[in-house]
Order: C-alpha cells, then sequence, then structure tokens
C-alpha cells in the first residue's frame, strides 16, 4: 500500500490555529462507517451516539512543556525540545540550529535548569540536565507548550490550559491526544449519568505523532515507540465488559489494541494499525481530522475504511470544519 493513497489538499485556512472558546462547542461530524451516512452536529451531542453500558476510554496523558530556549554566550537561543526521557536528568532531544548541536555544547534555560549533550542516540542529541528542585516543576515555570509545527505561532497562557484535555494526570507527553480536548467535566458527568462506564489509560504521545511517513510504501514505516499503562480496573472492564468500547482518540486505539495483542499491562509500544488491521476490542473511535501522510489518519482509515474516510474528509473540506490538534471532531459508528 502506498503512502500517496492517504494524501488529500487542504486548504491552509482550515487549518486550527487556535482552541475553540468553549470545548464542547466544536464541529462533530459523525461517520456511519457501514452505511456510509454523514450527520453534521455540535460535540456536545455525543452523548446522544453513547448507550447504557459502553465502555468510554480516554487517555490521561499530561503535556509537559517541553520545548526549552538555551543560552550559550550567543545573543540568538537554541530551540530544544525534549522527546524521549531516558533517566531522571538525561533526555533525548531535538535541537535547533541542528548544525550547532555538538558533543559538549552547554545550555542555560535558566537559572534552575542547565544541559550539555553528552551523545547522540538514533539519530538525535542526548542532553543531561542539572537543575534546582523537582526537573517537571521547573518546566512549569519556564517551558512552552510543544504546539504542532502546523500551528504558525508561539504559544500563550491559554494554550497551557487548552492544549490539555481536563481530565490530564500523568506527566510525560509531548502532544496532546487531541480527541480528548472536546471534553468538558459537564459533559463527562452527563455521560456518566447515562450509564457510560468511563476508563483511563496512558499513553504518553510522542513525536510520531506528528511525523509524516517518509517512505513510498507505508509496510516500510517503523512506528516510534511510546509507553503506555493499563490500570488493572481498566484491564477488568475491557476483559469482562461485552459492552461497546469507545475509543477517545488513536492514542487509546493503540493502546487498546498493544495490551490485546501482547497482552502486556505497560510497556513501550510501536504498533502501528493501517487497513486491512483487524480490531480486537475497539468498536467506536472518536478522533479529529488528521494530516495527509499520518499514521493517525491510517488508522482511522483502517477502522472506517480508506475510501469512504477520505470521501467524508472532502464533505468536511468542503462543509469548512476545522482541522487537525485544535480542530473539529469525529465520530467514526
Amino acid at each position: 500500500m502506498k503512502t500517496i493513497e492517504f494524501d488529500y489538499y487542504l486548504p491552509s485556512h482550515l487549518i486550527a490555529q487556535h482552541p475553540v472558546d468553549e470545548r464542547d462547542m466544536s464541529r462533530l461530524l459523525v461517520l456511519h462507517k457501514d452505511s456510509g451516512e454523514i450527520e453534521h452536529r455540535n460535540f456536545k451531542d455525543i452523548i446522544e451516539y453513547l448507550s447504557n453500558g459502553d465502555v468510554l476510554i480516554l487517555n490521561d496523558t499530561k503535556v509537559i512543556p517541553a520545548r526549552l530556549f538555551g543560552y550559550t554566550n550567543q545573543e540568538k537561543p537554541f530551540e530544544v525540545l525534549l522527546v524521549k526521557q531516558l533517566q531522571t536528568n538525561l533526555w533525548e532531544v531535538l535541537v535547533k540550529p541542528s548544525r550547532k548541536a555538538r558533543i559538549g555544547l552547554e545550555l542555560v534555560f535558566s537559572d534552575e535548569l542547565k544541559g550539555v549533550i553528552c551523545k547522540y542516540r538514533h539519530g538525535r542529541s542526548v542532553m543531561e540536565f542539572s537543575f534546582l528542585g523537582d526537573f517537571f516543576s521547573v518546566l512549569e515555570m519556564i517551558g512552552h507548550m510543544p504546539l504542532p509545527p502546523y500551528i504558525k505561532r508561539f504559544d500563550n497562557s491559554r494554550d497551557h490550559q487548552q492544549y490539555q484535555t481536563t481530565y490530564a494526570a500523568n506527566p510525560g507527553a509531548i502532544a496532546a491526544p487531541t480527541a480528548g480536548l472536546h471534553f468538558t467535566p459537564e459533559l463527562l458527568s452527563m455521560i456518566q449519568k447515562k450509564g457510560v462506564q468511563i476508563a483511563y489509560i496512558t499513553l504518553h504521545v510522542g513525536i510520531g505523532t506528528f511525523k509524516p511517513i517518509q517512505t513510498q510504501d507505508i509496510h516500510d514505516h517503523q512506528m516510534e515507540s511510546e509507553y503506555y499503562i493499563i490500570p488493572d480496573e481498566t484491564k477488568e472492564i475491557l476483559i469482562s465488559n461485552p459492552s461497546r468500547v469507545i475509543a477517545v482518540g488513536t492514542t487509546s486505539v493503540r493502546t487498546i489494541e498493544s495490551f490485546f495483542t501482547t497482552n502486556a499491562q505497560a510497556g513501550w509500544t510501536d504498533i502501528f494499525i493501517y487497513p486491512g488491521y483487524r480490531f480486537k476490542r475497539v468498536d467506536v473511535l472518536i478522533t479529529n481530522l488528521h494530516t495527509p501522510h499520518s499514521t493517525p489518519l491510517m488508522l482511522a482509515s483502517a477502522f472506517a475504511g480508506k475510501d469512504i474516510l477520505l470521501e467524508t474528509y472532502q464533505e468536511a473540506i468542503e462543509k469548512e470544519y476545522r482541522f487537525y490538534s485544535y480542530g473539529d471532531s469525529m465520530l467514526i459508528v
């Protein structure tokens, strides 16, 4: 299967640059995958598609302010993106400008945080940090939210709240599980009162979320591994509850499917889901509208069917839906 098959043209003005004022007032495109029927709703209407006994799976990872600006004795700062934690004070990072990211480069980020490139790993720099106090507390003070590259602006104070689900609990992601951004505590409460069981998994979303596939054949692509955890309570629900499982986001899907493939409740997963995949435990998918050539688009294509999904995307474009991380939502039933 060729990567070019997952291409489509999106006018740039439909790439959402800011979140909506109220999370649950984004638009909701409902795709009935068996019939091809499409409905256009608001996200808060999603409760109408959920039933007593359903299981709603949410990814409670928390985005860390992983974008840092460090200085040497030069005026222009280096930009550092935390990619993967290797040890308490050791991180795989991306550095800009990359041509100057040599071993021994020392950067000062603040009075509380400094770093030095100590080696290379898998083609990336590894930075050893020294800091005062708790590392993640320092990040909260000086770090910037790692907005995706298609958002053409710097982060602001609002992003620290809005580029985060309202139920985020476990720090470690460098990208938001964006399908969950639409839920409010009030909406989740209403969903529970309807008899829907809510359960949580954790998958720390990594840089692979934004990484378009570069190979001509999708089978040649290697997924970036990401760490996940399925609590005992969620495991029991997934195994024992025969009702529908509704996954919020492709990260929840990948976590659930990884568990039912390996039987491991925690670990690193590089599962790559594309058309032809047989889903083991996901019945309904809530997701956003994804970038061309991306692995989330391929997962959604596997779930809905590639042709019907891309046709639905064309209708979304005609109806001027907002796309990508801060964009509108899609329900595939």
